[in-house]
């Protein structure tokens, strides 16, 4: 039976750092801001954008939610961005992918400030994670970082499998993993006898977008397995890229679906926009 590693109990653990953080700003007159813009009605955005104002009044952040229709232009999208940017109060701005289909994701990440851009988006900050010189880290793949080292798990000299190539968890995953000296397999739609390359793994990262994707018989007995997935099962509940309940018999650790990873991403968003507000005062 693997150790269920919990993103709630290390995630609580680090936001109350990061309050004692915030409050030590808030003696020197600064309260990190963060800026979330919401385009369009898509149920999981505004959970998401509902957490992370949730996470920021916690730990005692300033926040404000911009909330537009989703006829609303690029142009009307990239006017607030340009006010965001020259807005003191702010440091961090996020805005809420996915956009609706009319406007361009690109153009507007690269919009963004890239010293608030605390989701690491912009091509500039993913530059600097290719080269090991972050500004910020990617949020799931930082949070993933996160739940490893409270297990005392050492990527390094361990083979790491990566299920998914995405900007926003694939590519900088592998990229953290690399720089803790695993040795690193991206898998994709297009790889070639996927199940006998995740079986080797020692660390697999499934980001594959497909519930229950990863099942018993590709893990590597006492392997090490993070869940990114947020799926629908057959029956509609909520589960994630692997088969957990299978899974959890084989795996040496595993996270959860609820409960695993998506607390961390918010915790590391909410470490970013304080990393962003030290960085103007210093």
């Amino acid at each position: 039976m693997a150790v269920i590693i919990s993103g709630k109990a290390v995630s609580a653990k680090i936001r109350e750092s990061l309050r004692q953080e915030a409050a030590l700003l808030a003696e020197q007159g600064v309260t990190p801001g963060l800026a979330v813009i919401l385009v369009g009605d898509n149920d999981a955005s505004r959970r998401y954008v509902n957490n992370k104002k949730k996470g920021c009044e916690e730990i005692g952040l300033y926040s404000q939610v911009h909330e537009l229709p989703t006829e609303t232009t690029e142009a009307e999208l990239l006017d607030l961005i340009a006010r965001l940017n020259a807005d003191a109060n702010i440091d961090g701005i996020l805005v809420q992918l996915p956009l609706p289909a009319h406007i361009d994701e690109k153009a507007v990440i690269k919009a963004i400030n890239p010293d608030k851009d605390v989701d690491a988006f912009h091509e500039q900050n993913a530059g600097r994670i290719l080269l090991g010189n972050a500004r910020f880290l990617p949020c799931t793949p930082a949070g993933i970082m996160e739940l490893l080292a409270s297990e005392g798990i050492d990527p390094s000299g361990k083979e790491a499998v990566v299920i998914g190539r995405s900007n926003i968890v694939g590519k900088p995953m592998a990229m953290l993993l690399l720089q803790a000296n695993a040795t690193v397999t991206i898998c994709h739609s297009k790889t070639k006898n996927l199940p006998d390359i995740v079986r080797r793994a020692d660390i697999v990262v499934a980001a594959v977008g497909r519930p229950k994707f990863v099942t018993a018989d590709m893990v590597k007995p006492g392997a090490v397995v993070i869940d990114v997935g947020m799926d629908r099962d057959e029956n509609g509940r909520l589960c994630g890229d692997v088969d957990f309940e299978a899974v959890k018999d084989v795996a040496g650790y595993i996270t959860p679906v609820p409960g695993g990873v998506g607390p961390m991403t918010i915790t590391m968003l909410l470490k970013n926009t304080i990393t962003a507000a030290r960085a103007w005062i210093s």
